[in-house]
């Protein structure tokens, strides 16, 4: 668990809190409560006690977050309120979700949080955003154009890489099979951040005057890894002799092609495809700042926040600590 904490606020606020039922929502809740912030959730499925246990200290409402009058009428319910945090995000990235999720869904919550007297929106973007090819970045884009200039106090913190995304090849090194990398390895490199210190990130945003009205990239303690190096260290601890194996990128090429043109006549196949289009990016991109002049990824231009490191995280997973929830973007 990481040694960030959340400190007490010095002006404790009224917050909605929206995608509160993800791993990162749920540490972004903690955080809050530590901070002393009265936090408002508003989920998509009716709460039950399970939910209540992993949110204590919240208050939970539950609506529908596509419909703009739910999202007044059951959200915010009239009410007033200092400020919104978003950690909602669409679950698989493909157009049809992305647009009515990460765009036209914040952009209903964004005029029922200026009814409310909002006058601070955090939002949880993505630092992939940087190169757009997709189109859950598009979507993502476009809102944060829309919050810049809504006139409200925000803060857009685009992350690495989460520990959950990569870490789905620890079960499978275990059992004695090989380390999957594209290419050899060395294509690409990240600065992985938990859930945690990205949530004390997060809440962080509401108090630090030098977070407000800007694009935050941030990424985990240490220096940038390459898959390579994730594998290395994964092996040291399972105390294994590393074992790669390499899978060409050419064959994520034809993946794409294929389902893409089959896409044109099936519906289903064109889901796939863009799916496919969305692992062969993160496959080739570097999680990192990209300096546009330059034409490059710059690790040491990444800031890093927070403790806990990947091999900590692989280490209580190993143990059996936490449990590992993986995206539906998940490349291996």
């Amino acid at each position: 668990m990481s040694e960030v904490t959340a400190l007490r606020s010095p002006r404790p606020r009224r917050v909605m809190l929206l995608g509160a039922t993800g791993t990162i929502g749920q540490a972004t809740a903690r955080a809050l409560v530590a901070q002393g912030h009265e936090v408002v959730c508003f989920v998509r499925r009716r709460p039950d006690d399970a939910l209540s246990r992993r949110l204590p200290g919240v208050t939970l409402r539950c609506g529908e977050v596509t419909d703009p009058g739910s999202v007044a009428r059951d959200g915010f319910q009239g009410e007033g309120f200092d400020a919104v945090v978003s950690c909602m995000a669409s679950r698989t990235g493909v157009p049809r979700d992305a647009w009515a999720i990460d765009h036209r869904a914040h952009v209903e919550v964004l005029a029922a949080a200026k009814a409310a007297g909002v006058s601070q929106f955090v939002l949880l973007s993505a630092i992939c955003v940087q190169k757009p090819r997709l189109a859950f970045q598009q979507a993502k884009l476009a809102f944060e154009r829309e919050l810049a200039g809504s006139g409200l106090a925000y803060s857009i913190v685009r992350p690495t890489a989460f520990f959950k995304s990569l870490s789905g090849q620890v079960e499978r090194v275990r059992r004695g099979k090989p380390f999957l990398v594209f290419g050899d390895g060395t294509l690409t490199a990240c600065k992985p951040i938990s859930d945690d210190d990205l949530a004390v990130f997060l809440a962080g945003c509401l108090d630090d005057p030098e977070r407000r009205d800007r694009i935050l990239p941030v990424g985990g303690p240490g220096p940038a890894q390459t898959p390579r190096q994730q594998g290395e260290q994964l092996f040291a601890l399972l105390g294994m002799t590393p074992k790669f194996k390499s899978v060409p990128v050419g064959m994520l090429d034809a993946i794409v092609a294929v389902l893409g043109g089959l896409g044109r006549l099936v519906p289903a196949l064109a889901t796939k495809a863009e799916l496919a289009r969305i692992g062969r990016y993160y496959a080739t991109e570097s999680m990192l700042v990209w300096d546009a002049a330059r034409g490059r990824y710059d690790a040491d231009a990444t800031p890093s926040f927070g403790t806990e490191t990947l091999a900590d995280y692989q280490a209580r997973l190993l143990r059996g600590e936490v449990r590992l929830e993986r995206g539906e973007q998940a490349v291996f």
